[in-house]
């Protein structure tokens, strides 16, 4: 699809006609699995994973994975909720180009692709506190670019992003779609104290109370409390699913975005699988509420794809286990007692 922008109501129609994993490809991956020299279930998830990758590809293989950074700024941090300051964006944007962050570490350790998309950096979104994020102009044209993810035709799409005060714009979301109090949704995101975290939460109430009457539709929600990562993060999930790319979503601000998703259409997150529950308390619960299990959980609130890449290699490990193991047959192993 072209970057030029959609309007919501394509992006509707795309949800409504997404396609459906491989049933065929699931029953042929399930056909070698119980002919592997192990017994049935004994790999436990790691078996479920590389059934996944199989469901969306055809096979159980993964040769092109590749995490992609979206990054933005936010109107909102004139508010002061976060300790940086948004310059802090730009900076760590030079710092993925120039391999220094954690995130290049990881992709560098598991063999993965790195993309990052910055995102009109010197453009900061309305402060949603007062305003309207973007109109649906720029939203919805921000969807379409992030729909790029899946230029050179990844295999594997690690969903990952950077943008100081974006937390604050996660819990906005999140109150929005699901309810709650704000304190329930926010958290101390780059390192607030308590003062902190109850300015935040007054922060997100004040968003809440600005856009009240606006908040049922979760595009509109997108658009009026979100921000540029967060649409593009869209567009990347639904461009994976048109072509059939099993996809990865990180932490909390990720897991933002896919809730706009979730909540238009469930089944719309069936090629994605959530890497870990973060350290930002409102991810376990808006993971709950979606009724999704994660990977792992390793107390990681960093962001920039982490979490989701370090997923990533548990997967291609599960994906090499499928494909690389023996058979019963080909090692001369009884897979039965007295065969």
């Amino acid at each position: 699809m072209s970057a030029s922008g959609l309007p919501f109501d394509d992006i509707r129609d795309l949800i409504a006609n997404l396609p459906s994993a491989d049933r065929a490809a699931i029953r042929a991956k399930r056909e070698r699995e119980a002919q592997l020299t192990k017994p049935p279930g004994s790999l436990g998830r790691l078996e479920d994973l590389s059934e996944w990758v199989a469901g969306w590809r055809g096979s159980a293989t993964i040769l092109r994975p590749v995490v992609t950074v979206f990054a933005g700024t936010h109107g909102v941090t004139k508010q002061g909720v976060s300790p940086y300051p948004s310059e802090v964006t730009q900076q760590m944007v030079t710092n993925f180009a120039s391999g220094g962050a954690a995130i290049n570490q990881i992709c560098a350790a598991y063999d993965l692709g790195l993309k990052v998309f910055d995102l009109a950096l010197d453009y900061p979104t309305g402060d949603i506190s007062v305003e309207p994020a973007m109109d649906e102009k720029t939203c919805a044209a921000t969807i379409a670019y992030g729909m790029e993810a899946l230029a050179g035709e990844p295999d594997l799409i690690c969903l990952g992003e950077m943008g100081i005060g974006n937390t604050t714009v996660a819990a906005a979301i999140y109150c929005a779609l699901f309810g709650g109090d704000p304190a329930d949704w926010v958290g101390p995101g780059t390192g607030l104290d308590d003062a902190g975290l109850k300015h935040k939460a007054e922060v997100v109430a004040r968003a809440m109370e600005t856009h009240k009457g606006h908040l049922k539709d979760p595009l509109e929600i997108l658009r009026r409390v979100g921000g540029r990562e967060f649409a593009a993060m869209v567009g990347a999930i639904l461009a994976a699913r048109t072509q059939r790319v099993p996809l990865v979503i990180d932490g909390f601000v990720a897991t933002a975005a896919a809730a706009i998703l979730h909540k238009m259409e469930p089944s719309a997150l069936d090629h994605c699988l959530f890497a870990h529950v973060s350290a930002e308390p409102g991810h376990i619960k808006a993971l709950s509420v979606m009724d999704k299990v994660p990977l792992f959980a390793l107390g990681m609130r960093l962001g920039e794809g982490t979490g989701a890449a370090l997923a990533a290699g548990i997967v291609k490990a599960a994906c090499q286990c499928h494909t690389g193991m023996a058979t019963f047959d080909q090692a001369a192993v009884s897979n039965k007692a007295g065969t």
